[in-house]
């Protein structure tokens, strides 16, 4: 069994990513089947319940109030259609639920709210999640008593790169609210972005930080930039897809039993690129057409990408996959042989 470990060195970091990709790839997959069924993906859905008119800086943010993108600013989403959506997402597969919201940290006027969407999803038998930005310990107590299972909050990149992309908060604020989380009892979300213009240093730096925390983060989600037109970060160039796959397998190696989730920027990889993430160890994906802002593939196209590479959702088939069996290939069809024999 894979060593859980929170003592990586840089160097040490470094040395997988220097790997041939073969190598890197088999151990990667040797240590995702020592803690997870191979062919399982943990789905979730992600809702923005407040949406624009942000005052932080991110530059890769089209929420940020500071950048003209053609966002429109929304008020907290009514708790009922929040629930609606979560009622949609869960008769679709979704397993978890998980909650956005455009603030620098939640108002006390909105913690009601925030508290009552939690018990509500938390009722239906769903996992809930939320990011809801920064979060005082008394804040997160609320939320853990309320019921939430998981808090997103990324790191986002190295804490050498990371004044690069944002001003209005410090890395050390980030691990703070990661630290509230824990303390309140709460599963941890937290992951970073690739393609902001970082060093392969950065990469590597990043998951150094992510695996020496006391625990690591049950939830890591890599994102691939998506480049919106009006940020800042709206030019850059695109980072080499083997690099991404490269970052899915160390974060596999380095964090043996967290869900490694192929989060933003699905959209424009190809089916190819996401079966290697799978294969590097990627077990979790964010499901259905949108992902607060920006766009993600259509449930019916991951399920058929799912229907391809004998994946199955982690908690069982969506209600409709049977619905989709009839038009795409079965494992007797001549598109399939047995690579055992």
């Amino acid at each position: 069994m894979a060593t859980i470990r929170h003592d990586w060195t840089l160097a040490q970091v470094q040395a997988l990513f220097a790997k041939p990709l073969n190598d890197l790839l088999f151990e990667a997959q040797s240590v995702h089947r020592q803690h997870f069924a191979p062919n399982q993906v943990q789905i979730s859905r992600l809702l923005s319940i407040k949406t624009g008119a942000c005052p932080e800086d991110c530059k890769y943010c089209p929420q940020s109030a500071r950048y003209h993108t053609g966002l429109e600013a929304e008020q907290l989403v009514e708790v009922e259609k929040v629930l609606a959506e979560a009622r949609a997402a869960q008769a679709a597969g979704a397993s978890r639920f998980c909650m956005g919201a455009a603030w620098r940290h939640p108002r006390e006027r909105d913690m009601p709210y925030v508290l009552k969407m939690v018990r509500e999803v938390k009722a239906m038998g769903m996992e809930t999640c939320m990011t809801l930005g920064m979060l005082s310990a008394e804040q997160a107590q609320a939320l853990a008593q309320a019921g939430l299972d998981y808090y997103n909050h990324n790191l986002d990149t190295s804490p050498e790169f990371y004044g690069e992309i944002i001003s209005t908060r410090n890395y050390d604020d980030r691990l703070n609210t990661i630290d509230n989380v824990r303390k309140a009892g709460m599963k941890v979300c937290s992951g970073g972005i690739l393609g902001m213009g970082e060093q392969a240093q950065d990469r590597a730096e990043l998951l150094r930080q992510l695996a020496n925390l006391e625990t690591h983060p049950e939830s890591v989600p890599i994102n691939m930039l998506v480049k919106v037109a009006g940020t800042p970060m709206a030019d850059q160039p695109d980072l080499d897809p083997i690099e991404f796959v490269r970052a899915i397998a160390v974060a596999r190696i380095m964090m043996p039993a967290s869900h490694v989730r192929l989060s933003a920027g699905r959209e424009n990889m190809s089916d190819e690129l996401q079966a290697m993430c799978f294969f590097a160890g990627a077990n979790s994906i964010f499901y259905g057409c949108k992902l607060l802002t920006t766009a993600n593939p259509r449930e019916n196209d991951d399920m058929a990408l799912f229907a391809r590479l004998g994946i199955e959702p982690e908690a069982g088939q969506p209600a409709h996959l049977e619905q989709l069996q009839p038009v795409l290939p079965t494992p007797q069809d001549e598109l399939f042989y047995d690579a055992a024999q």
